[in-house]
């Protein structure tokens, strides 16, 4: 059975999918890896949405940064002052004077919100799951050390205001997500073999587990491709245990017309 014709009995004739235990264990393992990459879709999507969301709120944020130059590493800004500006998904600090450290930086920082600082003499920026409260630092970036040595506010603006995401970025965050979603379908796959495999002794059928298992992965394909499309719509949906249900009820009507 070649995977083309796999994925149309996983689709549209469960009872053919028994025949999946026939396969080479290698190709179903890169059928694996393509419901995996599947299974990504809507991780990348969250992902784009969020770069895109930082990417509209970096150009609100050009708008309010001051003329500024570095001189011998440090901040100079002439008269403007400093000032905390927030958004969707930043929070930006603006602070010449020295009045604010990289640990206020840290602290700003809350949920999916980044953290972003423009201090005297460096630049803080605390990503999310990067605070002190999962014990590690901000990063932390002299202006004394390049590109940062000669940046202005004007070229910070012009940078800020004219970035955006390139076309493959799509391309390299779904590979990036195939690995995770990978994983979570080993797991829940090879999970819901493990009661498949009663169920099929129950049936007295002479399937070992590495054949329960071909069947399994094959059988999670339509759960795969309709929990990636509710997860498009509803982010907050448990696709894990739809897949894992779904999966297994698909794999019991593999036995319906058939007992080995």
């Amino acid at each position: 059975m070649s995977l083309l014709q796999l994925a149309k009995n996983s689709i549209l004739h469960f009872s053919q999918l028994k025949e999946a235990k026939k396969m080479g264990f290698g190709k179903i393992v890169v059928y694996l890896l393509i419901l995996s990459l599947v299974s990504a879709i809507p991780i990348t999507v969250q992902v784009l949405k969020i770069f895109s969301n930082i990417r509209t709120d970096s150009q609100e944020i050009a708008q309010k940064i001051p003329d500024f130059t570095i001189e011998d590493g440090k901040l100079q800004a002439n008269k403007a002052k400093g000032f905390i500006y927030q958004t969707d998904s930043i929070i930006f600090t603006f602070d010449p004077e020295g009045k604010r450290s990289e640990q206020d930086i840290a602290e700003d920082q809350k949920g999916n919100i980044l953290s972003v600082g423009l201090l005297a003499d460096e630049l803080v920026l605390s990503l999310p799951g990067t605070s002190t409260i999962m014990a590690t630092d901000p990063i932390e970036m002299s202006y004394q050390d390049e590109p940062l040595d000669d940046l202005t506010g004007k070229e910070l603006k012009s940078e800020l205001s004219q970035a955006k995401l390139p076309w493959w970025s799509f391309l390299i965050i779904l590979l990036v997500s195939v690995y995770p979603s990978f994983l979570n379908l080993i797991m829940v796959l090879l999970i819901t073999t493990i009661i498949g495999n009663f169920y099929s002794r129950i049936r007295k059928t002479m399937n070992g587990f590495m054949d329960n298992l071909k069947i399994m992965i094959s059988c999670a394909t339509l759960p795969i491709i309709i929990s990636s499309i509710i997860a498009l719509l509803a982010p907050d949906f448990d696709t894990t245990m739809f897949i894992a249900l779904l999966t297994f009820f698909i794999f019991t009507q593999t036995f319906k017309q058939s007992k080995e």
